[in-house]
């Protein structure tokens, strides 16, 4: 999930642009309230999709960059007052790498070493687990161009700006890039970063406020749990790993967790979820990846998301989208 604030500025731009945004929320069936109430979630799978369709449908190849000029930090909650209350750059990192789940638990943002091999520079990295969701041009865009303009605002200068790496090829001209990130960038990276020089890091705010850190990062730790410390990660993970290509069972999971199946299914529950239920989600996940993003004949998709056959594949897409499998594929790529 991603929550809604991600959308903040859609619909106007879409507009701007000759669309409908209702289409393109209908299309994807996100519930429309997701384009003015910003603490909602919506499927990130969802979201991403939507995006790549407005930037082709549209013929907006800087769909993503654009919509980044809309927002700002204020999009990530008390997550963004955190931030903007830390003492350094280095602190403020810290706080959006420990929190950033709270907006999105398939994104995360960290500190690594220069994969180009300078001691001097560090890659701010920003990542999305392909484990959770398919990758998607445009929101990566989105992600890393809302990332640099918060470094931006929160630094003042990107003067220790080396270059931008982004792991897809361009989608725009080269020149609408430099343009927007005002430095070089580099394409087919292995992941998408900020390279920047190391001495940024000791680079203080003057805002920084201890008191108001300390009760936003106490606010996000009482009401937040981390997803990787919950067991429904685990079993979703290892289900994700497995579905459609062995058979699958509780008794196989709990023993690839260590634990007994009854073990789990109390643990699933007091995590308000159960085995089934997981099942179920992601299979329904593989199955609109498949349907949306490769040209699988769909005896396949229902082999490869964990259905004994096609009819079984058709009669689950029919309960989730009430729709069948050829409909949602011809939907969602907007070719009805």
């Amino acid at each position: 999930m991603i929550r809604g604030a991600s959308l903040r500025g859609f619909a106007r731009l879409v507009e701007e642009l000759g669309g409908d945004p209702g289409e393109f929320t209908r299309r994807f069936a996100i519930p429309p309230e997701a384009l003015t109430s910003e603490e909602g979630l919506v499927p990130i799978t969802r979201h991403d999709l939507m995006l790549d369709a407005v930037a082709r449908d549209l013929r907006c190849p800087d769909f993503g960059l654009r919509l980044a000029c809309a927002q700002d930090l204020s999009i990530l909650g008390r997550l963004a007052l955190a931030i903007q209350a830390s003492s350094t750059v280095t602190e403020a990192l810290d706080c959006a790498t420990r929190f950033m789940f709270v907006h999105s638990p398939a994104l995360s943002i960290g500190v690594e070493p220069d994969p180009r091999g300078r001691r001097e520079v560090v890659a701010l990295t920003y990542r999305k687990d392909l484990r959770e969701s398919p990758y998607s041009p445009q929101a990566m865009e989105l992600g890393v161009g809302l990332f640099h303009r918060a470094a931006l605002a929160l630094a003042g200068s990107l003067a220790g700006l080396r270059s931008v790496e982004l792991p897809h090829h361009p989608l725009s001209p080269v020149s609408r890039y430099t343009e927007f990130f005002g430095a070089d960038v580099k394409f087919g990276c292995p992941s998408a970063a900020l390279r920047v020089e190391r001495r940024l890091l000791d680079r203080e705010f003057h805002g920084a406020d201890a008191a108001i850190r300390r009760f936003a990062v106490e606010y996000l730790s009482g009401h937040h749990t981390d997803p990787e410390q919950l067991v429904s990660t685990q079993v979703r993970r290892a289900l994700a790993a497995s579905v459609g290509s062995t058979a699958v069972a509780i008794g196989q999971v709990a023993r690839l967790l260590g634990m007994h199946p009854r073990t789990l299914q109390r643990r699933l529950a007091a995590e308000s979820t159960g085995f089934e239920e997981i099942l179920d989600g992601v299979r329904r996940e593989l199955a609109l990846r498949y349907l949306t993003t490769t040209e699988l004949p769909l005896g396949q998709v229902a082999a490869m998301a964990g259905f004994a056959d096609q009819s079984g594949l058709g009669h689950a897409v029919r309960r989730w989208e009430n729709s069948t499998p050829s409909e949602v594929r011809r939907r969602l790529r907007g070719t009805c």
